[in-house]
């Protein structure tokens, strides 16, 4: 889809440009009657694409088409939806070097880091296609009276998800929200970010081509007041974002008493402890801290180090830093691409100025490089951060990361738990035991061993979130499916009424139902 004129790394001048006619056949399927966006690309700050944007009266008409189609969809057995799952399985991995190309333009992030959106959107289809059906199947219960009450669990689709995904990862976060909800009956209402917008409807033709209805995912384009046009009329909301907009979708989905699952801020560490291998916590931890430029709700901006080994692992780690590829072209030799665009980048900047203003020292990065890209700014390590710095407790969302030093694993857990985010952590340790003590102090929804945040995001069959700050629910593993549905408990009661046991009444009723209820005690019944 990328039509590349020019090369960014040696021409500055380049700019990207996208066939109109491609743009124009994305957007054929989308109801947009409002003023046109423009977006541009962090890769050069250029203007990429002029789109439409959907009304909120667009917004209801788009989930009226979603209700339609949902009622067709949810009476199609659960193995013809898991067997479209694995069609756009092989699409998706069919088309990665087009999807990474639209990824790179919209997100400013490297191919590899691009990558891991298309192995996730992989990976999520196969584990619920494979597992999704025996997740919503029917399931017999015990009954109150042992073979006369037959009581059945039954997973019923809630009708309209909508997502509200962000920008920063545009691929992963607008279609692996969506594919549990459709697998679950569900139609999906996407509001993707103006940022991700290319990618989200790249993903709808994928869709559709895999076998997917044309009407039961609905994408509609816009700002805030588009996304919360869904956010107030979808029948279940799955929001990913800031803590301070997920407080105002939830508050708006429980005004409406609706299901919302929310995936918000953090402000995450890893822990590198004493006997931690540092060949390998180093690259662990550049990858913890600069994947995507640190835009990553997941990503690490707090690096604990205990005192024993923080001098030889600040010298591989700064060295390391000062060698990192930093790029802004659609190829696989960097390490490190841009931040989004202005904006992120006078937030990291206005972090950095306000910690060294205050006393805190650069040791690796703190210089924006232009010469590389309008928004690219070096990965950068701080030293001596304390309160009364902004990065101490505020997200930053970019490469910019403080170091701390501690004298025992106490000091480690205090640290990581001092924060109001509870999102992700990590610790390195070549004693897995005490890696998995360490976690099970840290109050954060993933705890990664020996890993930055990919083994925990990777492993879909367990959940994902946050606690405290960073928000409610669970995407991935069982509870990331059933989220989207209405549990519904249909029990039927053989030849004889609970209430009005023949010959039964009063204290009798009451000596014969106890007498029952010790007896199944005694069976070891639950």
């Amino acid at each position: 889809m990328a039509d590349v004129i020019a090369d960014p790394e040696t021409d500055p001048h380049a700019t990207y440009v996208l066939d109109p006619a491609s743009v124009r056949a994305l957007t054929s399927r989308v109801l947009a009657s409002g003023e046109p966006m423009t977006t541009r690309t962090p890769m050069t700050g250029a203007p990429l694409a002029t789109l439409p944007t959907s009304t909120p009266a667009d917004v209801a008409v788009a989930l009226d088409r979603a209700r339609a189609a949902q009622r067709a969809w949810a009476a199609r057995p659960v193995a013809e939806r898991a067997r479209l799952l694995l069609a756009l399985h092989d699409l998706v991995l069919d088309r990665r070097s087009e999807l990474l190309d639209i990824v790179q333009l919209e997100s400013g992030k490297t191919r590899a880091q691009a990558f891991e959106e298309v192995a996730d959107v992989a990976v999520v289809c196969r584990h619920y296609a494979r597992r999704g059906p025996a997740l919503l199947a029917d399931r017999r219960h015990l009954g109150a009276l042992p073979l006369l009450t037959r009581s059945t669990e039954h997973h019923r689709p809630k009708g309209v998800v909508g997502v509200v995904s962000p920008w920063n990862y545009p691929l992963t976060l607008s279609v692996t929200d969506a594919l549990p909800a459709l697998l679950a009956g569900n139609a999906v209402l996407l509001r993707p970010d103006p940022q991700g917008t290319l990618t989200a409807l790249h993903a709808l033709a994928l869709l559709v081509e895999a076998g997917f209805p044309e009407d039961l995912v609905q994408v509609v384009l816009g700002g805030a007041e588009t996304g919360a046009a869904v956010v107030e009329r979808a029948d279940y909301v799955c929001f990913t974002g800031s803590t301070a907009t997920g407080r105002s979708v939830a508050a708006s989905a429980g005004r409406r008493l609706v299901g919302a699952s929310l995936e918000l801020g953090g402000k995450n560490a890893v822990y590198v402890a004493d006997d931690a291998d540092l060949r390998r916590a180093v690259p662990g931890v550049l990858h913890a801290c600069f994947s995507s430029a640190g835009q990553l709700c997941v990503s690490a901006e707090r690096l604990i180090v205990h005192e024993r080994v923080a001098d030889e692992l600040l010298a591989r780690l700064v060295d390391a830093m000062g060698r990192m590829r930093l790029s802004t072209g659609l190829h696989w030799d960097a390490d490190m691409g841009s931040l989004v665009g202005p904006a992120q980048l006078a937030r990291v900047l206005a972090h950095l100025e306000d910690a060294v203003a205050k006393g805190a020292s650069v040791l690796a990065g703190g210089r924006a490089r232009p010469d590389i890209g309008p928004y690219v700014l070096e990965p950068t390590l701080l030293t001596g951060v304390t309160s009364a710095m902004a990065c101490r407790d505020e997200e930053t969302f970019g490469p910019l990361v403080a170091l701390y030093r501690v004298q025992d694993d106490d000091a480690a857990v205090a640290l990581a738990n001092d924060t109001e985010y509870g999102l992700n952590a990590s610790v390195w340790t070549r004693d897995v035991r005490r890696g998995r003590r360490f976690a099970a102090r840290v109050q954060a929804g993933t705890v990664n061993v020996n890993e930055g945040y990919a083994a925990a995001w990777g492993s879909v069959g367990s959940p994902m979130g946050g606690m405290k700050a960073s928000g409610l629910g669970r995407r991935h593993g069982r509870e990331g499916l059933l989220k989207y549905t209405e549990s519904q408990n249909v029990t039927v009661q053989r030849l004889v009424n609970i209430a009005d046991l023949p010959g039964l009444r009063g204290a009798g009723y009451a000596r014969a139902l106890t007498g029952a209820l010790r007896a199944m005690r005694a069976v070891g019944l639950p």
